[in-house]
């Protein structure tokens, strides 16, 4: 069974800052929560951009500190509108997260796809019920806040 979340967030900066953070590898340890044990294995520096077939090899840690390996290749780039990055080995069965940004009167909106799939069939739906779902959200809710630590949130709509 192909799984979904969907997450959105608007950001009062501007879609070359957006893009500036979310296309560097070197930033995604700053939004995915400690507890994760996210770790680079490719060796990226801030300030490095995403390509088409850029491969990000990292090790994750999200259940009981069991690492996994993980290999996403970066498949789509269209600079300063989005990027899709694949898993090409790891957890799932299928992961394929596309991201968006659009400018939005006062800011930018930073729209996060993601489609995938976990192995064992009836064990993988039963896992996704259970925990992997929630785990994923909690990860997105994560990058929420702190995105917002980073950039500040948007201003509330003025009332007349």
């Amino acid at each position: 069974m192909l799984h979904q979340i969907h997450s959105s967030q608007i950001l009062p900066i501007t879609i070359q800052e957006a893009w500036d953070f979310l296309s560097s590898p070197a930033n995604l340890k700053t939004i995915t929560p400690d507890y994760m044990g996210f770790h680079i294995l490719s060796g990226f520096q801030p300030g490095d951009k995403m390509y088409e077939g850029m491969i990000i090899e990292y090790t994750v840690k999200p259940v009981l500190g069991i690492p996994l390996h993980w290999v996403t290749e970066i498949t789509h780039v269209k600079e300063l509108e989005y990027f899709v990055d694949e898993q090409r080995f790891g957890p799932y069965a299928l992961w394929h997260h596309k991201h968006f940004l659009k400018e939005v009167d006062g800011g930018v909106e930073m729209i996060d796809l993601i489609h995938y799939k976990l192995p064992l069939g009836p064990l993988g739906k039963w896992m996704n019920t259970l925990m992997v779902k929630r785990q994923l959200q909690e990860i997105f809710d994560y990058r929420f806040h702190k995105l917002e630590e980073i950039y500040g949130k948007m201003p509330a709509a003025a009332t007349v």
